[in-house]
């Protein structure tokens, strides 16, 4: 991605040419969908870092980007198309309702964020070190959510599914996570869309309850030692729900069955049994 690319993507719901954007709505705005693909300071990640950008390219032809990348790249502009480069041909889309002042906005906080020693978006620090078994096993107790989120947030398991993960799966409302730490290029790139996810469907449940340093770690652990493992889930996973399932139903009818039965004997009992009235000459 871009520039700024898919964190981009969710500025329109904040975008407004009438009421200026204030300093700490443009700060959480850039932790909610900036930074899964951008820090200050802290390295490139799926975009690149944008500690001192500003002094890369004046501030007009930045504006002018975010508010339409594709024309700036369309247009033959050498500085675009390096950047077109760099993300490996992935454009950042043009944003419906992007104006200038926003744009303003956020080149403001890089520019300020740039200054400090270490920017409050750097991003988390993730080692380099191979990952311990305990910190996998501590990330696949997570995703399971056998481990309950510091902050309460929902379990992966519940929308996501990893190969193996148990006998029957795990969600599917949301994309395997088999090979996601070769989709977000690793470590880094994974830690820090975790910190903030920018999709529709896991910001407004982890905006907030976001997910722990720790946390976090550990399921960088767990998605790594997944990739190695290869392939993705097992495609007969649903198979295997939809067998539990009429399994149970099956289970409940004859249970409802031997219930019913026993019901209309404690009703015909009483009445073939019952003493019989002799009747009197």
């Amino acid at each position: 991605m871009m520039l700024v690319c898919r964190p981009l993507a969710a500025i329109a719901a904040f975008a407004s040419a009438a009421v200026p954007a204030g300093a700490q709505e443009t700060a959480d705005f850039f932790k909610h969908n900036c930074s899964s693909c951008h820090t200050i300071g802290g390295g490139r990640l799926t975009g690149p870092d944008l500690k001192n950008v500003t002094q890369a390219k004046d501030r007009d032809w930045l504006a002018r980007f975010i508010i339409d990348p594709k024309a700036m790249i369309d247009s033959g502009d050498p500085y675009a198309q390096k950047l077109l480069a760099e993300s490996r041909g992935v454009v950042m889309p043009t944003i419906a309702g992007m104006n200038r002042q926003r744009a303003d906005a956020l080149l403001n906080l890089v520019e300020s964020e740039s200054k400090l020693e270490r920017s409050a978006f750097a991003g988390v620090q993730v080692p380099t070190k191979p990952f311990t078994p305990e910190e996998i096993a501590q990330g696949h107790e997570i995703f399971q959510g056998r481990q309950r989120l510091a902050d309460g947030g929902p379990a992966c398991i519940s929308c996501h599914t990893v190969r193996q993960v148990a006998a029957l799966g795990g969600g599917r409302l949301g994309p395997d996570l088999t090979r996601v730490y070769e989709r977000l290029e690793g470590r880094k790139g994974l830690a820090a869309w975790l910190a903030a996810p920018p999709t529709p469907t896991m910001q407004p449940l982890f905006k907030p309850h976001p997910l722990q340093s720790e946390e976090i770690l550990a399921l960088v652990a767990y998605f790594e030692a997944a990739a190695r493992q290869g392939g993705e889930a097992d495609a007969l996973d649903p198979l295997k729900f939809f067998l539990l399932g009429l399994t149970g139903a099956i289970g409940s009818l004859a249970a409802l069955q031997m219930v019913w039965k026993k019901r209309f004997r404690a009703v015909r009992r009483p009445l073939v049994h019952r003493p019989r009235k002799r009747k009197v000459a």
